[in-house]
């Protein structure tokens, strides 16, 4: 399984580099933590409120998928 986690960089609801520091902290083997792909945006938690981040977030979500499915 794969993991895709979207990150905001301007965000005051959620922490950032919270995840960053969980997936660090929680002694995931090489193998697994390649598994987690971490993508980052310039708007906060609610990246497709921000144009310019709606249009990466619809790309990198739609990427995702379709690299899943093959």
């Amino acid at each position: 399984m794969k993991v895709l986690i979207l990150n905001g960089y301007y965000d005051i609801a959620t922490v950032f580099y919270g995840v960053e520091y969980t997936i660090d902290h929680l002694g995931l083997a090489p193998e697994i933590r390649d598994h987690i792909i971490m993508k980052y945006y310039e708007a906060g938690h609610m990246m497709y409120t921000h144009h310019p981040s709606l249009i990466k977030f619809k790309e990198d979500v739609g990427s995702f998928i379709l690299e899943q499915s093959k």
